[in-house]
């Protein structure tokens, strides 16, 4: 269990990081959401000790990080793949983690096994592709077999059969009772991985609430309707204190009516529907509109890199 409680994080006057308290739970997948610039790299890192915090307390299964004895048996991070000598092998860099850590040799050859890597085990990381690194940094955080599990964009450089395989991993981490935390921009991806979510902005916390509600509370769910006898449905839906809204192609969408209600509505009254399907946002739809006032860095749709060079003055030749 990791436990957040009034965390806060300043450089100068900037305030990274606003007061933030929240709990990742065992047994579930915690998405930690945020725009760039929200604070969520600072709040892993205050987690893991790298970063101490201005104000505030986080405890690892109840410890400050740095009071673990063999950290890497309670808490496993991937944070940045890239920190690895690019000298050293795959194997001997778990090989180091392992020893300073007072975790047998063995567990290195489970781990490269585990996240693919045994047939270049023995190659520099040096030369390593982006997904063979990620691998690797996930390696290094399974390493200790530890009962919570952190990790930060785990799945960038992954071809497809690798992000399965990470989203697979991490929902068997959690089935076996572990603690499971991930920050990701990818929504299409959280959407399927995670069970809970914490999302902040502006370094302050916005929702600590689970997936289903969190697309609940901040989208709109309505039910969408097509028949060849559009006026009449319009007519016995009026009728019914249903309100529904034409939309294009004959569409009519109602919101906060219940599909059963509407299907046997009609077909008591001999109404052919083409069409009748609940519909909601995406998590990311969800996302965008909690998040819109948070967003730090705006990036505008009309500019170009044609448009950048026009306002320049041309030099002579």
């Amino acid at each position: 269990m990791i436990e957040l409680e009034g965390l806060t994080k300043r450089y100068g006057e900037k305030v990274a990081v606003d007061n933030l308290t929240f709990t990742v739970r065992p047994g579930i997948v915690t998405g930690f959401l945020g725009p760039n610039g929200a604070g969520k790299s600072t709040t892993m890192r205050m987690m893991l000790g790298l970063d101490r915090p201005t104000a505030g307390d986080v405890r690892i299964d109840g410890l400050h990080y740095d009071r673990l004895k063999d950290p890497l048996t309670y808490i496993g991070a991937l944070l940045d793949a890239k920190a690895v000598h690019g000298g050293r092998s795959a194997y001997h860099h778990l090989l180091c983690l392992a020893q300073s850590n007072g975790i047998p040799g063995q567990r290195v050859h489970e781990v490269l096994d585990t996240v693919g890597l045994t047939a270049v085990a023995r190659k520099k990381a040096k030369g390593f592709s982006l997904g063979m690194g990620q691998r690797l940094g996930i390696a290094a955080a399974l390493l200790g077999d530890p009962r919570i599990l952190m990790f930060d964009e785990p799945v960038n450089g992954l071809d497809p059969e690798g992000i399965h395989w990470i989203r697979t991993l991490m929902k068997s981490l959690a089935a076996q009772g572990r603690t499971v935390f991930v920050s990701s921009h990818l929504m299409s991806e959280m959407a399927l991985t995670a069970d809970h979510l914490v999302v902040i902005g502006q370094g302050r916390l916005l929702a600590d609430t689970s997936m289903a509600d969190f697309i609940r509370q901040n989208s709109r769910s309505y039910v969408r309707i097509r028949s060849p006898h559009r006026e009449q449905l319009l007519d016995l839906l009026r009728g019914a204190g249903i309100t529904a809204v034409e939309t294009t192609g004959g569409v009519l969408e109602v919101d906060g009516g219940a599909p059963e209600q509407i299907g046997e509505l009609a077909a008591r009254h001999g109404i052919v529907l083409h069409e009748l399907s609940p519909q909601q946002a995406s998590l990311e739809e969800a996302f965008m509109r909690l998040t819109a006032e948070s967003v730090e860095y705006h990036a505008h749709a009309g500019s170009s890199p044609r448009s950048w060079g026009e306002d320049r003055p041309r030099r002579r030749t």
